[in-house]
């Protein structure tokens, strides 16, 4: 049975379409197509072997940009079916989010930032877009995956003035301080959703959080205390994968309350109401986003520049600033396709080709192809 969408969600028959015109699928939707598209692009396949929060030879039971994306889609999906919105485009968003990320997580993109400062910088948002829209090589016709107008600004979650000009359509909303659709906005919050909790897993599956330290934030502490009360004697693993289950649904049907609550309020009519809302119309309330910014703030002081994690970030950054140097010295470096892209440009150009060759590693190419630069 098909749920009949609200007035304010995202509609094919309104939508700006694609780059390049195609006839309609036979048996999908136009984004359900663009779903698939992204299902089946090279991009999305290396994300298995691309850092979440662990670079990926440190276990095999972490969290990979892959499952993070995939735990971000189902998230997402929710939602969007809960508010009677664009399911198919919701999950597109979520699935193509993190396409341009770099190997070694926000380590690489840092670094690679970095060497690209003269040079326009590095932002993994935009470039997944420029994966998208330029690099996948998938199709006889068009460049890139040639996805639908919605899909791609959802992509797009932040973007400076100066670059906004230069993105042409998807750029518009950026210089108009417009919003974007609900789809695009599910996807950005259902991102930090799926990440707070799963980094909580995986810190505690490394050793480097511990459920003491845990037990002083609020969101985790009244979960822990329920499954502890309920399950006396439950084992660790079990426990901890009980309470994280359930602070995902406590945060998620909060976001879906409190956002019908403002679609309520609100009354927006159409797409074009929700654009020029003001603001974000899809939020959490204000208590359970207090709790989830105090377990991102924790995060970010006891994981992610915990010592252990920050000697492997060391590592890694050497690695993204040498082979940056190198491929930038001598395009010849790369392989055949990147070296005849960046051969004929100036320094800048030649280092987007870089930019683009190290931003479609994988962890463990990046650390092969750094240890065959000195043979």
């Amino acid at each position: 049975m098909t749920t009949a969408l609200a007035p304010y969600a995202a509609q094919e028959s309104q939508s700006r379409g694609r780059r390049y015109s195609e006839p309609p699928s036979t048996y999908r939707n136009e984004y359900q197509r663009d779903r698939d598209r992204i299902i089946h692009c090279t991009a999305f396949r290396r994300l298995m072997y691309k850092t979440q929060v662990f670079v990926n030879h440190e276990g095999d039971l972490y969290r990979t940009r892959l499952t993070h994306s995939l735990e971000v889609s189902q998230i997402g999906r929710t939602v969007a079916t809960a508010l009677q919105l664009n399911e198919a485009l919701t999950e597109a968003i979520c699935l193509a989010h993190d396409l341009g990320h770099t190997p070694f997580g926000h380590a690489g993109q840092d670094t690679l930032n970095d060497c690209m400062r003269e040079f326009g910088g590095f932002e993994h948002n935009l470039q997944s877009l420029r994966v998208v829209d330029e690099l996948e090589a998938k199709y006889a016709d068009f460049p890139g995956l040639n996805l639908m107008f919605e899909t791609r600004e959802g992509i797009l979650k932040h973007c400076s003035a100066k670059n906004a000009r230069m993105l042409g359509d998807v750029g518009e909303r950026f210089l108009a301080r417009r919003q974007p659709g609900l789809e695009a906005q599910i996807a950005n919050i259902a991102d930090a959703i799926a990440y707070n909790n799963h980094d909580v897993d995986d810190g505690l599956r490394a050793g480097l959080l511990s459920l003491e330290q845990m037990c002083e934030q609020p969101l985790f502490s009244r979960h822990y205390e329920a499954v502890t009360t309920r399950y006396p004697g439950l084992e660790d693993r079990r426990l901890i994968y009980e309470t994280i289950r359930r602070m995902i649904g406590a945060v998620v049907g909060d976001l879906i309350e409190e956002t019908a609550r403002r679609l309520r309020e609100r009354s927006p009519r159409s797409v074009d109401d929700v654009r020029d809302a003001g603001g974000p119309l899809v939020a959490m309330s204000d208590g359970m986003h207090e709790q989830h910014r105090s377990l991102k703030r924790f995060l970010y002081e006891h994981l992610y520049s915990h010592e252990k994690k920050l000697a492997m970030t060391r590592k890694v950054q050497a690695i993204v600033r040498e082979l940056f140097a190198a491929y930038t010295s001598d395009v010849s470096r790369m392989p055949g396709e990147f070296a005849d892209r960046a051969a004929p440009l100036d320094e800048a150009g030649r280092a987007r080709v870089a930019a683009d060759y190290i931003a479609g590693m994988t962890d463990r190419y990046a650390i092969a192809a750094h240890e065959s630069l000195s043979g």
